[in-house]
């Protein structure tokens, strides 16, 4: 026991270190995973620790040298690669939720959104929504046309129908409200086996690689309806699959942060005479595909 004692404390220090270590690997990890410089990043830590491992354990004092000295640049040299992904993470840390509507207008809200994407998609008109989250959407809001706008399902079919101005391009959405149509959003660069999607769906697996955005693609050919989300896409939803999701994503958090608040309040007593009182638990145009 006493040995036990002693190198907790002559190792404390370095048991910290790992889990402060091993924390910001973990977040750095759930940052780049959806990127596109994923997998460069993996690629490139994965060389980097086999040949440390092989140049220590063989006692290879050139190899060690030069990774040294190349690390050194390798760093700043992955700064500049990876500075799309490092202005979303930073985009991330520094951002608050855009979502500050209640519940209620929220289910509404979702409930409009499914009705104009199912009507869209029995018309068979080519659509593609982008619902801004924490990560504002500004630089591809200026792309398209300001509209500021509630959103219903005739004002969606008019803006979608093949024949108007607007139809070629994706509608921001921004809380509950229709901010802009006919964006242009960068397509995905990441290999994409399907080859059936055209530049639609592709633009909407772009934007959400580069954003926590949530894009909805409403097939022109077949009104297939799809969502895109962290850089991936789940196609040929039904309308009941498509409202679950939708649900998951946005209501989730939101009923756990009330959830919180309301056991928190539930903790102050309210009759202080009871006697045995307690806490209750409680960068390409776009064309349709």
């Amino acid at each position: 026991m006493e040995v036990v004692l002693e190198f907790l404390q002559e190792h404390w220090r370095s048991a910290v270190e790992i889990l402060i270590l091993w924390v910001f690997i973990y977040y750095l990890y759930r940052t780049f995973r959806a990127t596109r410089g994923a997998r460069i990043l993996v690629g490139l830590a994965t060389i980097f620790v086999v040949l440390t491992l092989v140049s220590q354990i063989l006692q290879l004092e050139v190899m060690q040298f030069i990774i040294t000295r190349v690390a050194v640049v390798a760093a700043l040299a992955l700064l500049i690669i990876f500075q799309p992904e490092l202005r979303m993470a930073l985009a991330r840390l520094g951002s608050s939720r855009l979502w500050s509507f209640n519940i209620t207008q929220q289910e509404e809200f979702l409930s409009t959104l499914s009705d104009a994407v199912w009507q869209l998609s029995k018309k068979r008109y080519g659509a593609l929504f982008a619902i801004e989250r924490n990560i504002g959407l500004k630089d591809h809001i200026e792309t398209g046309v300001q509209i500021k706008g509630s959103l219903s399902p005739e004002l969606a079919l008019t803006i979608f129908h093949p024949k108007t101005a607007l139809h070629d391009g994706g509608v921001v959405l921004s809380g509950e409200r229709i901010v802009a149509a006919a964006c242009v959003f960068a397509v995905s660069q990441s290999e994409i086996g399907d080859r059936s999607m055209g530049l639609r769906h592709r633009a909407a697996i772009g934007l959400t690689e580069e954003s926590d955005a949530v894009t909805i693609v409403v097939s022109e050919e077949t009104g297939a309806v799809s969502l895109c989300m962290d850089g991936e896409i789940e196609r040929n939803l039904k309308e009941d699959e498509f409202r679950e999701r939708l649900e998951e994503i946005f209501l989730s958090d939101r009923e756990a942060d009330s959830d919180e608040e309301e056991s928190a309040e539930e903790l102050v007593p309210e009759q202080l005479d009871t006697q045995d009182s307690f806490a209750s638990a409680g960068d390409r145009s776009l064309v349709s595909d």
